[in-house]
């Protein structure tokens, strides 16, 4: 999300005249678009925001603007602007689309901007330019916010609640990346499966996933984040008849107890979450999946963190990103009685370690079989080589010229090394 949300921010800036350098002492503008998500995100942003003081120093006309979730949270603006005076422009997450007046207002007349709408349900806007970094995939917002209120989460609080685009609009967005080349569309957002409840002419992602599936062509759909409470049957069968829609769900558990379930308000149960997970493996053997484990929750218990391992075991997971719980001011879990350090990190330790090993388990099993990759960009540190994914989302490095970026080819598997798998291409 964050990343597409720059993606946009940039468009802003090229339509202005603003073109990308790769050194920031080189910049006219500097943006930060920041994320609030967990506390060492927010300390990160706050550092790199530190870090370039000097160069206002040095060039006075450098304008610096910070943006994003972690200046939409209450005060934050404010704070921002007596703490970092040479910050030019603060935007929370419904006024990006000003960046362009703020700029000008800047430039005439020297004026900053602070510019925080609380709105919880902001308009959604269409026709934004967009100017993309993400090779041959291209992301695509269906919708923003968040109804859910997770009690560690921030989110609804500085995105706001759920708004849906338009599926006739998100279709034609659809339809033009294709023009435009790209081979894989990522559909976005904070839950796609609530996508439609807040319209009224009955749209649903079920429906959207099925329209999507009718247009013909040789490219991939995926999409994130799915909530566990809210995929349901006909999604599953959708994906599992669709050539086009990958054989990959991201499904945050966060926690196997359903004692700190509760107390996260996820709305299911260990069981009804496996019970999705059994659907998902009976329409789609071979479908990828993935998930979010959050470690050290208020009350968690050593018998907590056992009941998350054990369902780490029975998914076998083809990876996980694991978190260590990070307090954030203004959620309910915040004045819940916290975990000590130590006991969270030697769970994350041993979190890891079983999911490694579970991973590294099915990569062997990769070894052998042939595969339809997208291959999507050089391999990093291994001259000669790319990579790609697969359907199921597993990343495969082969040896290949730069001219195969963007096209789909079939990779036999030979080795495998814990999440990673290597292979050759094979004629058809």
């Amino acid at each position: 999300m964050n990343i597409h949300e720059s993606e946009k921010i940039a468009g802003i800036l090229e339509d202005m005249g603003y073109s990308e350098c790769s050194d920031e002492k080189d910049a006219d503008i500097i943006v930060f678009n920041t994320c609030c998500i967990r506390d060492n995100a927010e300390k990160r942003a706050l550092g790199n925001i530190g870090a370039v003081k000097h160069l206002k120093k040095e060039n006075k006309n450098l304008i610096i603007a910070v943006v994003g979730c972690m200046t939409q949270q209450e005060g934050a603006g404010l704070t921002l602007r007596e703490k970092y005076p040479y910050v030019d422009i603060v935007l929370g997450t419904n006024n990006l689309h000003e960046l362009e007046n703020c700029i000008v207002r800047l430039r005439n007349s020297k004026k900053k901007s602070v510019l925080i709408d609380t709105n919880d349900r902001p308009q959604v806007r269409e026709g934004e330019r967009v100017y993309r970094t993400s090779g041959t995939n291209a992301w695509l917002n269906i919708m923003y916010g968040c109804n859910n209120f997770c009690t560690y989460c921030i989110v609804p609080y500085v995105r706001g609640r759920e708004r849906s685009r338009k599926m006739s609009n998100i279709m034609d967005e659809f339809k033009r990346l294709l023009d435009e080349g790209y081979k894989e569309i990522t559909l976005l957002g904070q839950n796609v499966n609530s996508y439609g409840h807040d319209l009224d002419d009955g749209s649903s992602f079920a429906g959207l996933l099925s329209e999507i599936s009718k247009i013909k062509g040789k490219h991939r759909v995926r999409f994130m984040t799915s909530h566990p409470k809210d995929l349901n049957r006909e999604v599953i069968d959708i994906i599992a008849e669709s050539p086009t829609i990958c054989n990959n769900i991201h499904l945050p558990i966060q926690s196997g107890s359903d004692k700190i379930l509760q107390l996260m308000n996820r709305h299911y149960t260990r069981d009804y979450y496996l019970e999705t997970i059994d659907a998902i493996k009976a329409k789609i053997p071979d479908c990828g999946i993935t998930t979010d484990i959050m470690v050290g929750f208020p009350y968690e218990t050593e018998e907590d963190f056992q009941d998350t391992l054990d369902i780490v075991r029975r998914v076998k997971y083809s990876s996980a990103f694991t978190f260590v719980y990070s307090v954030r001011r203004g959620t309910k879990a915040a004045l819940m009685p916290q975990i000590p350090p130590e006991v969270s990190k030697d769970r994350i330790t041993r979190l890891i370690a079983e999911q490694n090993k579970i991973t590294k388990e099915l990569s062997g099993l990769y070894e052998g079989k042939v595969y339809e990759v997208l291959c999507e960009d050089k391999a990093p540190k291994k001259e000669g080589y790319v990579c790609g994914r697969t359907d199921s989302g597993r990343l495969v490095t082969f040896k290949g010229e730069d001219k195969l970026i963007g096209s789909f080819v079939n990779v036999k598997i030979n080795k495998s090394q814990s999440a990673s798998l290597f292979g050759d291409i094979v004629e058809d």
